[in-house]
């Protein structure tokens, strides 16, 4: 076995993720020296330490007394799972941006490769009290952006997050769930189903070793990694206080796009988004098209316009059209007062009822011409 690559996974046990100190004294010494100075608690004496920074070499002594690496990647072998650490291949070196708070090593579960998967990826994020509005907004961006080759990336939670994922695989597309708990322990349970489909299917990555428990400091802390790994994040629903704002929050950080979905000014599931919107930077997006020109390459994934619906009065020429806003939306008229309003002859408008007559907006009416049902419709 690889002694860093052991080190590396002894670590992920004995640390919280993304620890400063940690990574600084990795990035010093090495993962297997940080075991040795964790064990001896002798401090390399260029590496400036606080009396804090000190207490947790106590605490995370006492933890490496009891983790046992080699047990933790058997059993993630075991599974079909795997560990990669810094320098691998499949090694995403958008994790760097993260600096001090960076992974020590990923444990993963699934055939998707994670470096392939994010050099095209968004996240998308947001409440767990989800509305059915906010549900399937992300279901269908989801879908509708892995179907344009990109992958989705979110938490595994309940609501948004787990609508996310499900979109994607409906769509036969890529999608990472980044979990606060060991990538065998299927939390919440609810969602166990979905997590053994995209174990299968797709990807599911964690920094704890397997059979770690949920930690409810790593679901903030698991935010950093979710911004990390994407191009930007799509807040779908989030209160006031929300882990997605917390990821909005380190991917403006990290220098990734912000995204937000506007939601029912009476949504309470929608005021955390309402307050992203009104903050520099962050970007409204209603539709995949616009999410992709928001991450993707400038003048390249550029959205096409709207569609707006062209109603049958707008194939009308002009003047056709002309003499039929002329006509009272009640009652009727003859040819005479439609020529007056229009400023044409009346032998004209008699050509033009009779073209709005085959088309259905008019009909003969005992005292001239009226609009019909249809017509008077707004539409």
């Amino acid at each position: 076995m690889n002694a860093e690559r052991s080190a590396r996974a002894a670590l992920t046990a004995i640390a919280e993720p993304g620890e400063p100190f940690l990574n600084r004294i990795i990035d010093h010494s090495g993962a297997e020296k940080a075991i040795d100075i964790i064990r001896t608690a002798r401090i390399p004496h260029d590496l400036t330490v606080t009396a804090k920074e000190f207490q947790r070499l106590d605490q995370w002594r006492v933890r490496l007394a009891t983790v046992d690496p080699a047990q933790d990647l058997a059993v993630c072998d075991r599974f079909g799972g795997r560990l990669i650490c810094p320098g691998d291949p499949e090694w995403p070196t958008t994790l760097d941006d993260l600096a001090d708070h960076r992974p020590y090593a990923l444990w993963l579960r699934g055939p998707e490769n994670l470096r392939f998967a994010c050099l095209r990826s968004v996240a998308i994020v947001g409440s767990r009290a989800a509305s059915p509005y906010g549900l399937r907004t992300a279901a269908d961006l989801a879908s509708d952006l892995t179907d344009q080759g990109w992958t989705v990336i979110s938490g595994g939670a309940l609501g948004i997050d787990a609508a996310a994922h499900r979109g994607a695989l409906a769509a036969d597309g890529p999608t990472v769930a980044i979990f606060a708990n060991g990538v065998d322990v299927p939390y919440p349970a609810s969602n166990e189903g979905l997590f053994a489909e995209m174990a299968k299917r797709s990807l599911l990555v964690s920094e704890s070793p397997p059979g770690a428990p949920p930690n409810r400091l790593r679901f903030l802390v698991r935010n950093r990694v979710i911004a990390a790994l994407s191009r930007g994040s799509v807040i779908v629903e989030a209160e006031a206080r929300s882990g997605a704002l917390n990821t909005a929050t380190w991917a403006g950080k990290l220098g990734r796009v912000i995204m937000a979905v506007p939601g029912p000014i009476t949504s309470r599931t929608s005021v955390g988004v309402h307050k992203l919107l009104r903050e520099e930077g962050t970007v409204l997006v209603t539709r995949p098209e616009e999410v992709i020109e928001a991450v993707g390459l400038i003048g390249t994934d550029l959205a096409p316009p709207p569609h707006t619906p062209v109603l049958p009065r707008d194939r009308l020429e002009p003047l056709t059209r002309s003499v039929l806003e002329a006509m009272p939306t009640r009652g009727s008229t003859g040819p005479s007062q439609l020529a007056a309003k229009v400023g044409v002859g009346p032998h004209i408008v008699n050509a033009k009822l009779g073209l709005l007559a085959a088309s259905g907006f008019v009909e003969r009416a005992p005292a001239g011409w009226r609009l019909t049902k249809q017509a008077r419709s707004p539409k």
